[in-house]
């Protein structure tokens, strides 16, 4: 089956750690970054891939990846607000889906939205 992932412009590659691996608890699978150029990495959590860029023609910051289907989302909520990072405090709130779904949203340091909806 086909998938999509997304691509996400990022401008600090320190602070894009911080957000995604720190926080949020991505792993790097891999990246590339020759010597005086740009960083490009892919990025994983659950079943989740996410790749990011300081590339400049890759894509525009200020992008939306919906995520569905999130497994524990609440649990994973929790984490997040149990971890000391001061820039991000999303909360958790039912959607209008049915079926006890929720939702979060957190917004990296360059304005790229992650929308989780689960349970």
């Amino acid at each position: 089956m086909a998938s999509i992932i997304p691509i996400f412009r990022i401008f600090d590659y320190d602070k894009a750690l911080e957000f995604y691996v720190t926080w949020l608890g991505f792993k790097i699978d891999w990246e590339d970054k020759p010597d005086n150029a740009p960083h490009y990495l892919q990025l994983s959590l659950q079943d989740l891939h996410l790749h990011l860029t300081e590339h400049h023609g890759d894509c525009t910051p200020g992008a939306r990846a919906y995520i569905t289907l999130f497994k524990d989302l609440k649990e994973y909520h929790n984490q997040l607000l149990a971890k000391p990072y001061k820039f991000n405090r999303p909360s958790l709130e039912a959607t209008t889906h049915g079926g006890n779904t929720l939702c979060m949203e957190v917004i990296d340091p360059f304005g790229n939205r992650l929308t989780f909806h689960g349970r």
